[in-house]
């Protein structure tokens, strides 16, 4: 792959990701504006979320000032392209930081200093892949707020009632949103892992946020239980922001993993409205083939 074609790529979806809203997204939205109560806050406060991602999207800003931490998911045949692309995607962060794009977001733990340019230790985070086929390269920018509320439970749970089955997953689920109360930014999307250990079940919960909010679960169990869990999570009355009203979520999306006999997790990565992702295939010079 050519470095210079490559960058230029890289920083087109990066920068596409934080300015441009999804277009399923943008319609979960709309379809919610007008289910809510006329003249209510809920239906002022989507309106208001509608207008701001237009404007977002016709001005090249970010659809958020919070844009997130960054995962990127690389696809690749294992060979030298990787270490371009994740070369590319560093340099690609770095300017799209200095032109107002990304927040400088990524402080080091240990001195409490800003790095300045979204870069530094596993920053930003870039998981490889192997498979035999075209080069895809998916990004991601959460944000904190939503990060915060982001949560594990581990199976039993006597303070839920929630055994180790898919009531018990029900459960966990649904006291997450309850917990969250808006905090993070409703309405939220949820992506959900159902087994995994502690560290595959929370990028495997994110990697779910990577789903159209209208595909189908391959899973018809699994999605009978997105389903249930939606129309029970925006029966609680939480509301945009918290404020109240019949959305509280867009989505839920739950995928599953094996499990040690001895743990039964389930990883809940809570996503506000602004669902910054976007997946794209990149040809064998790295320019953008088609966007995914």
């Amino acid at each position: 792959m050519e470095k210079s074609v490559l960058l230029s790529s890289l920083q087109n979806i990066i920068e596409k990701a934080s300015t441009v809203l999804p277009e399923d997204i943008r319609r979960a939205l709309e379809k919610s504006f007008t289910e809510e109560r006329e003249a209510s806050v809920a239906k002022d406060t989507l309106g208001m979320i509608i207008e701001s991602a237009v404007c977002s999207k016709e001005s090249t800003r970010p659809i958020c000032q919070d844009t997130g931490s960054i995962l990127a998911i690389i696809k690749s045949r294992p060979d030298e392209s990787i270490i371009l692309i994740e070369e590319a995607i560093h340099e690609a962060v770095k300017i799209l930081t200095r032109n107002g794009i990304l927040r400088q977001n990524c402080v080091d733990p240990v001195t409490g200093q800003n790095t300045g340019d979204n870069t530094g230790k596993h920053v930003p985070q870039i998981h490889f892949v192997p498979i035999d086929g075209p080069t895809t390269v998916s990004v991601m920018l959460k944000g904190g707020g939503s990060e915060n509320v982001s949560t594990q439970y581990s199976l039993p749970d006597s303070s839920l009632e929630a055994g180790r089955d898919l009531d018990g997953v029900r459960k966990c689920i649904l006291d997450a949103v309850f917990k969250a109360q808006g905090k993070g930014c409703s309405p939220g999307i949820l992506g959900v892992c159902v087994g995994g250990d502690r560290a595959s079940g929370y990028l495997l919960a994110k990697e779910m946020l990577f789903r159209r909010l209208d595909d189908e679960n391959p899973c018809k169990i699994l999605g009978k239980l997105e389903e249930t869990v939606m129309e029970q999570a925006n029966s609680l009355g939480i509301g945009p922001m918290g404020l109240g009203g019949r959305t509280t979520l867009l989505g839920v999306k739950i995928g599953n993993a094996g499990r040690h006999p001895a743990s039964f997790f389930v990883t809940v990565s809570y996503s506000c409205w602004a669902v910054r992702r976007i997946s794209a295939e990149l040809d064998s010079e790295g320019r953008i083939s088609e966007w995914l």
